[in-house]
């Protein structure tokens, strides 16, 4: 699709261009060298077909740990995308969540020395995933017409009031908001964004749950969604099978910088 070609001068589109891709569901050292602290070149953490995943060490928010999932497709907003292209939205909260397991467990072993004690396979409240919706933005971070999702682990202890706004109630889509209200719309399953505990939802256990949608003689009524390879998406893996060598990548390639 010509209107999801790389856009000339966009800047992450650019960093999609550079990065070197992991092998195919596995862990493995940065494309980039972590570089000087001033160092303009990504620190390039994930590499797949559908998306590109790097830590923001210029302007993060959070100094515990900040990440953009950028769409590796130039798609100008969450507009674009359709329920076929839910598959896509839990991927990006599964990878977020085992990325930022890592660096959360580089902090930890950084400062004890020891190896972390929280269980991986319960989602960190500490963990904030999501889109800031237009015409917000992050002023530290401008990029608007390319789909980028942010990661990062609370405190927010350098986001700063004005970006406050950016990644407050007003403008701050949380993924989690997101799924849900999207299977609402296509399903019977009434998974509301208040819902008590939806992480915990039983259709939050199927992972591909509302990404089609018909009528009850059969016909499908699914809009088309984002060109992909379904190989290529994890279905939902669950967070607890991020491997212990990612932590370690982490730690001996990139340990924070506070």
């Amino acid at each position: 699709m010509a209107m999801f070609a790389p856009k000339p001068g966009c800047p992450l589109c650019g960093i999609v261009a550079s990065a070197l891709p992991t092998p195919s569901n596995s862990w493995r050292a940065p494309a980039f060298s972590s570089g000087p602290s001033n160092s303009t070149n990504p620190e390039l953490l994930w590499k797949d077909q559908d998306f590109t995943v790097y830590r923001e060490r210029l302007q993060p928010v959070s100094s515990k740990g900040h990440i953009i999932i950028a769409f590796n497709l130039h798609v100008p907003s969450l507009y674009d995308l359709s329920s076929t292209d839910l598959p896509l939205l839990v991927n990006i909260r599964n990878l977020a969540n085992r990325l930022l397991v890592a660096l959360d467990a580089s902090s930890e072993l950084s400062n004890t020395q020891s190896s972390p004690s929280s269980p991986t396979h319960e989602r960190n409240p500490r963990f904030r995933i999501g889109f800031i919706t237009p015409p917000f933005k992050d002023n530290r971070i401008p990029v608007t017409d390319h789909l980028h999702a942010h990661a990062y682990i609370e405190p927010s202890d350098l986001m700063g009031w004005w970006r406050g706004l950016a990644y407050g109630s007003l403008a701050w889509y949380a993924i989690d908001d997101l799924i849900a209200e999207i299977r609402e719309t296509v399903s019977n399953n009434r998974v509301k964004s208040g819902y008590g505990n939806r992480q915990n939802a039983p259709i939050d256990k199927v992972p591909l749950a509302g990404a089609r949608s018909g009528t009850a003689d059969g016909l499908e009524t699914s809009e088309p969604g984002l060109p992909r390879t379904e190989s290529d998406l994890e279905d939902g893996e669950s967070p607890s099978q991020t491997p212990t060598s990612a932590q370690a990548m982490l730690v001996s390639q990139h340990p924070l910088r506070t």
